[in-house]
């Protein structure tokens, strides 16, 4: 690396009046010199680095103590070896005294903790609905749970919210598998997972139905691979009040290993065929006795267990009417005919959650009002999804 030439008038190299090389005779006036800035042969005077750093780090009030060394380096620099760059140098100095003061206000009074709190949130995705987790309670800036998403605020799940997290689904990487099917992934999996959470399908509110944060393209590529089931309410402005957990979490023993039985049953109950026994006969005489298998063997389970004082009795009087109700299932599955079959059928379902139910739940300390189900058919409206 060369070093400059002092400032000022200088002899250029190879011509020497006064002697020839080595000579301690001083330079000639060479007349054809540049003045100023500039040294021999018309270079320009280089600026210093020290200036350009302090300059940079004072603009960006960042490491605001080593931008003010840097510019009063550079001002010595300047002075000793002739380059450019004062005006940077002198900036740069003030620039970073000011942001070094900020910051000594900023610690004295805590705005430097907010800040980087605050740093700290957006680098883990707080206030967005990729922050929330299984149990979280939220509001949506809008109170509208379909759209699109960009921020949300947690709340406590005691008081009225708009939303609850009941389960997060991890999506594999690679490219991003697209709308369609990552919304049909979300309902797959949300719809299945919900009574897992709210293992009590009767303590849930009849406007509570089952949404979801799904990942967008966009939030796909800063790592978002989670889809985020809630429940939520149907109503217009309306609002979930109190959490609708009833789990392992928040339940004793004995009503998870009633609800269990009682969930079972449910299952196959829902597994029924679309067509009527007089399209398709074979079908709904396969359905109905696995609704019997499972009727019966769950009627056994709850018969083996031995229940606390005061729901004994009613556990088992509603376990002699699923085996009454085992039996019609078992009896439709014979029928030859269609109407032969409807008259097990109707006989069997007259004991599916009938007044023992009822009874039992209410000596389990379990919810005892009957929910109301919506008929698919009639195009009920259901829940929906966000893209986060």
């Amino acid at each position: 690396m060369s070093i400059p030439p002092p400032p000022g008038p200088q002899q250029p190299q190879g011509q020497y009046p006064h002697g020839g090389p080595g000579s301690q005779a001083p330079y000639a006036y060479n007349p054809y010199a540049p003045y100023g800035p500039y040294g021999s042969y018309g270079r320009q005077t280089p600026v210093n680095g020290a200036a350009i750093g302090a300059l940079v780090l004072g603009v960006l009030c960042f490491l605001p103590a080593v931008g003010l060394v840097l510019g009063v380096i550079a001002l010595l620099q300047i002075r000793k070896r002739g380059e450019r760059g004062k005006g940077m140098a002198v900036a740069g100095s003030v620039l970073s005294s000011i942001g070094l003061a900020l910051w000594v206000l900023a610690l004295s009074t805590g705005a430097a903790a907010d800040v980087w709190g605050g740093f700290k949130d957006a680098a883990n995705g707080e206030g967005t609905p990729y922050a929330l987790a299984k149990g979280d309670c939220f509001d949506s800036p809008t109170g509208n749970l379909e759209g699109e998403a960009y921020d949300i605020d947690e709340v406590p799940c005691s008081g009225r919210h708009d939303g609850e997290v009941f389960a997060v689904v991890k999506l594999p990487g690679g490219a991003f598998p697209g709308d369609d099917e990552v919304t049909r992934i979300a309902d797959d999996k949300c719809y299945a997972l919900q009574d897992t959470y709210a293992m009590d399908g009767w303590a849930v509110p009849d406007d509570a139905d089952v949404y979801y944060f799904i990942p967008s393209r966009r939030s796909w590529r800063f790592g978002d691979h989670e889809i985020t089931c809630l429940f939520g309410s149907t109503e217009e402005n309306g609002r979930l009040t109190g959490s609708l957990r009833n789990d392992a979490t928040t339940l004793d023993a004995d009503q998870v290993a009633f609800l269990r039985a009682m969930r079972a049953v449910d299952d196959a109950l829902d597994g029924e065929p679309d067509d009527y026994a007089e399209d398709d006969l074979l079908a709904n005489q396969t359905w109905a006795g696995e609704v019997a298998d499972v009727t019966g063997a769950q009627a056994k389970a709850l018969s083996g267990r031995t229940w606390p004082a005061g729901a004994g009795k009613p556990v088992a009087d509603l376990v002699e009417e699923m085996r009454d109700a085992s039996r019609e299932w078992t009896a439709a599955a014979k029928s030859p005919y269609a109407d032969d079959y409807y008259e097990h059928y109707d006989e069997a379902y007259a004991y599916v959650d009938g007044r023992t139910t009822v009874t039992a739940r209410k000596a389990l300390g379990l919810d005892t009002t009957y929910p109301t189900y919506e008929d698919d058919s009639e195009g009920a409206d259901g829940g929906g999804s966000a893209a986060a």
